[in-house]
């Protein structure tokens, strides 16, 4: 028997290993994994952590590396989730001072940048993964998931994965592979004796073609099969930059230059220097912005905004646009001599619907790719989708393929692809208001903003796919007609 007052030895030690393990269960199983967000656009960045933390993440926010260096230092992180472009650093030398510090901690790349080269040199020293901007709520969510799962693997198994790191990178370079889908038809064909024509040279090529057509990845096959290949190809979207900031975009600027230059930036033109700069939608670009590119090109030198001194760049220039520029040129919307200067050699690419023996195999090659990216195994289509695609007209080319497999792959339970997992305007498309969708010369840019605004309820996001454009074009659109919104 016990004296009043004295414990059970039994009760004590309950309570001993109670006090012990709760806080080891509460670490393991109730505590929000933990991501530093690197982002130096506050307004996204914002955006995105507000997300982040919706879905169950505890998320601290860095807008610079000297920031995110100071919070590694002190935190160690379940996920540290970086821009590939910094004002003081790049997203590749921000992994590897990550890695360096913390071997096991997970990181994920974002660019708006989307480009092969640097995914393969990310995942070769050791990003997790790497996607582009503007992202996919869902696509975010499994990504950072796999790679919090990846982790808790890694952890476990740790002497089972060095062992075998040649695998595992390989394993890598399959997420991404080098080698394109070139096509079959005789339009690809043509295509194709283009590109392997005028790779090897260091003319400036301009591609012509409608909006989703793939002229970036075309100009990338340039560049990949090019004296060039090993330096850096740089993607601009012209149509995404306000004219008031081209010249800091492509040039750069000093600390101190203007209101909110607050670290040195360096330019597209000076990232690319060795490689390839590829400007998309250059007809978007201001008069004025037209004459500082043409000043670049014709001196082969450029000056970051607020220095004096000159850098000089080699690189080559590649252009793509969905306008007709000789007509731009005629209507004095385009520089005459920075249109000659471009237009060494025309590559026309041809729509989706005029590459019908293609058709199939563009389709396997997207659905390839959204397995990878969402993690599933859907093997192929049902008879009565391949039927649906091929009457298609495909309005927005590779880039709506793209987009309606990955998102009909991750509704997909089965083996194969049903009609009922596809969007609406496959199974049953429009047959009035379809010259919405040919948004390709300025004549009525305007006109068809305010019918597609209309159209949709004055949806951004709706009226950006109807008129195949991006959301931030359709934006800065908005603020160049002057259109009430």
């Amino acid at each position: 028997m016990f004296k009043d007052g004295e414990s059970h030895p039994f009760f004590m030690i309950f309570l001993n290993c109670y006090t012990y393990l709760l806080p080891i269960f509460v670490e393991t199983h109730l505590r929000m994994p933990n991501i530093l967000l690197i982002e130096d656009d506050v307004t996204f960045s914002a955006i995105l952590e507000r997300f982040l933390k919706k879905n169950g993440f505890s998320v601290e926010a860095s807008y610079s590396s000297e920031e995110a260096q100071k919070k590694l230092s002190n935190t160690k992180y379940d996920l540290v989730f970086t821009d590939l472009r910094l004002p003081d650093d790049d997203g590749i030398s921000i992994l590897t001072k990550v890695k360096e510090k913390h071997p096991e901690t997970p990181v994920i790349l974002m660019t708006g940048y989307a480009e092969v080269s640097t995914a393969v040199k990310a995942m070769k020293k050791g990003a997790f993964d790497y996607i582009s901007k503007p992202f996919n709520q869902d696509e975010v969510l499994i990504v950072i998931q796999n790679a919090l799962k990846g982790d808790n693997q890694q952890k476990q198994k740790s002497t089972e994965a060095a062992a075998a790191p040649q695998a595992k990178t390989e394993k890598k370079k399959e997420a991404f592979p080098k080698k394109a889908v070139t096509g079959i038809s005789s339009a690809s064909t043509k295509l194709n004796e283009y590109i392997k024509l005028v790779a090897p040279t260091d003319m400036s090529v301009l591609i012509m073609g409608d909006s989703g057509t793939g002229k970036e990845v075309v100009a990338k096959r340039i560049h990949d099969n090019s004296s060039r290949k090993d330096f850096s190809f740089i993607a601009v979207d012209c149509g995404a930059i306000p004219k008031e900031i081209a010249a800091s975009e492509f040039f750069g600027h000093v600390k101190g230059s203007f209101t909110g230059a607050v670290n040195n930036k360096i330019g597209h033109f000076e990232a690319a220097n060795g490689g390839t700069i590829f400007l998309d939608e250059v007809g978007n670009l201001s008069y004025e912005n037209q004459i500082q590119l043409l000043r670049a090109l014709q001196e082969r030198k450029i000056k970051p905004i607020g220095s004096n001194q000159e850098i000089e760049v080699d690189i080559r220039l590649i252009t793509a646009t969905n306008e007709d520029l000789l007509q731009a040129v005629e209507k004095g919307q385009f520089r005459e001599d920075l249109y000659h200067r471009l237009n060494e050699f025309t590559i026309k690419v041809p729509n989706l619907y005029e590459r019908k023996e293609d058709l199939l195999i563009f389709a396997d090659h997207f659905l390839n790719m959204a397995n990878e990216q969402l993690n599933k195994n859907v093997l192929g289509f049902s008879d009565e989708v391949i039927t649906i695609f091929q009457q298609y007209k495909w309005p927005g080319n590779l880039r709506e393929m793209s987009n309606v497999i990955k998102r009909s792959a991750l509704l997909t339970q089965g083996d194969l692809i049903e009609k009922s997992v596809l969007p609406m305007e496959l199974t049953n498309p429009p047959k009035e208001n379809q010259h919405i969708k040919s948004f390709s010369t300025k004549d009525n840019e305007r006109d068809l903003i305010i019918n597609a605004l209309n159209e949709v309820g004055n949806n951004k996001s709706k009226a950006a796919r109807l008129l195949n454009i991006t959301r931030k074009t359709l934006y800065n659109k908005i603020k160049e007609y002057e259109i009430e919104a």
